[in-house]
């Protein structure tokens, strides 16, 4: 049984964009975060969803998105940040990477998540002192753990990404808060295509399935199974 009060916050970029439409599917309440205005008119379209035209890489566009997501949803129980710039294209040695790419590439992968959770921090410990439960998945990588030539930025951000994650949680138990960094897995997306052109797509996941993995590891760490009270972003 899902309960159509949950409250789901996402981003469109892949598989966000799945998330969004299976978890709006479920009867959750989602608002999703996206740069491209036609992008986030037609999924919210198509799902119901409240759609926000903001970058997560720009300072002064986080509380006005958090603003909206209280708003427009009474509440965050779940945020999902799918957020991810790769840094310098094409991909670089760290000797060969300026450091303003770096820079480009932690603010997206880091800083932004970090404010953007620390702006909705209030948001889901009332989640969770309601009975709800509150969760923070930050979509990691492989490369957060592999060190992968010409991905330094990447990895080196989303490396930071999950021990802010572990810390986080940590520091969370006594709020009732928990904290998932998970791996999905190499992706058919545009994202990875940017990346690695050359990459055989039947090799890669669909996005669709990863987007449910993702749920089922967010179901199995609320209170109830089969209970979805969400909100997220990415």
């Amino acid at each position: 049984m899902i309960d159509p009060g949950g409250k789901l916050v996402g981003s469109i970029i892949d598989p966000a964009d799945h998330q969004a439409r299976q978890l709006a599917g479920k009867g959750a309440s989602v608002a999703f975060v996206a740069r491209t205005a036609a992008n986030v008119e037609r999924v919210a379209a198509e799902t119901g969803a409240h759609g926000i035209v903001a970058d997560i890489g720009k300072k002064e566009d986080i509380y006005p998105i958090a603003m909206q997501i209280t708003a427009n949803l009474g509440g965050v129980d779940v945020l999902i940040n799918n957020a991810s710039s790769l840094g310098p294209m094409p991909l670089a040695l760290l000797a060969d990477t300026e450091c303003e790419e770096l820079e480009a590439a932690v603010v997206v992968n880091l800083l932004g998540i970090f404010r953007l959770t620390k702006a909705l921090f209030g948001a889901l410990a009332a989640s969770a002192r309601e009975g709800r439960g509150a969760l923070v998945i930050n979509i990691s990588s492989d490369a957060a753990v592999n060190a992968y030539p010409g991905w330094g930025a990447y990895g080196a951000s989303k490396a930071a990404l999950a021990h802010l994650t572990a810390i986080w949680d940590e520091e969370s138990k006594s709020d009732g808060i928990r904290f998932l960094a998970p791996d999905p897995g190499d992706m058919d997306t545009p994202l990875h295509a940017l990346a690695l052109p050359d990459a055989d797509p039947s090799t890669l996941k669909d996005p669709e399935l990863a987007a449910a993995e993702i749920i089922e590891k967010m179901l199995d760490a609320l209170p109830g199974h089969d209970v979805l009270t969400a909100g997220a972003h990415a």
